[in-house]
């Protein structure tokens, strides 16, 4: 399988050596490193190539690196049915750039794409319905970078009084938050083995 990546690395090299930045071998699959100007050209040749035949996109996503110059990395999954092989690509990209959309290529894209803007804010040029997928039309950040509080900026709830649903500025009562039990059974009028009060 190594030499067969490493022949399909090379021919993707030779091809299109103005998209593939590096190539690299791991846990059986091939990572190329991509430039972003020319991913919709090389994705498009993957999936047309007759060595290649990637005609299945897997997965879309992205990771946050807040300290990097290139705070994102764009990462595309493909599968080739035809040559048994899977291909991941990798993109790094700044906060204030955006990505090209490959769903002209992959109409499946469409959906990846809306997910990575909605959970990361990334722009993606020529998509044609970019707007919120998992979260409300009025939500605040993007919940996946690593700048977004855990707690989020507003909770949501049904309000009895009001008949319908509220959004209010998180607020996290203390009394709650006293996490000073010895044992999940406290407040049991009966002594279970192993218990640490037993032996008080």
């Amino acid at each position: 399988m190594s030499d067969a990546l490493k022949e399909l690395a090379a021919h993707i090299e030779q091809r299109q050596p103005q998209a593939v930045l590096s190539a690299r071998i791991s846990h059986g699959e091939l990572t190329l490193e991509v430039a972003a100007a020319h991913l919709v050209a090389l994705t498009e040749f993957l999936k047309t190539d007759g060595t290649c035949r990637f005609s299945s996109l897997v997965d879309i996503t992205a990771i946050d690196h807040p300290e990097r110059p290139a705070r994102f990395v764009m990462v595309y999954h493909f599968l080739s049915m035809y040559q048994n092989h899977r291909i991941r690509l990798r993109v790094n990209l700044r906060e204030d750039e955006m990505m090209p959309s490959i769903s002209r290529v992959h109409p499946s894209a469409n959906w990846f794409e809306r997910e990575v803007f909605d959970m990361f804010g990334i722009l993606f040029t020529g998509h044609p319905d970019l707007r919120r997928i998992l979260t409300d039309y009025g939500f605040r950040g993007h919940p996946l970078r690593k700048d977004f509080p855990t707690t989020g900026y507003t909770e949501v709830r049904y309000d009895e009084a009001q008949k319908r649903v509220v959004y209010e500025p998180v607020s996290l009562v203390q009394e709650y938050r006293q996490f000073d039990f010895l044992s999940p059974w406290e407040g049991a009028t009966y002594i279970l083995p192993g218990d640490d009060k037993a032996k008080a």
